[in-house]
């Protein structure tokens, strides 16, 4: 590596790495995968309703379907 590769290789090690959420939008805007953002939101609020379902809220859940 020479010295101007070896400091930008120093400096990308530096920064801040991206969340998750950013990631997944850079993935999705780029790769143009704009088909996966509904199956993952229908998964969150599975997800969400599982965990929801377990708690006191759960009589309330019930009535949903």
């Amino acid at each position: 590596m020479t010295e101007k590769d070896s400091a930008r290789f120093k400096r990308l090690a530096q920064e801040q790495r991206p969340s998750l959420l950013a990631e997944f939008w850079h993935f999705l805007k780029h790769n143009k995968k704009w088909w996966l953002l509904p199956i993952v939101l229908v998964l969150l609020l599975l997800g969400l309703i599982v965990l929801l379902a377990g708690t006191s809220a759960a009589p309330f859940i019930y009535t949903i379907f």
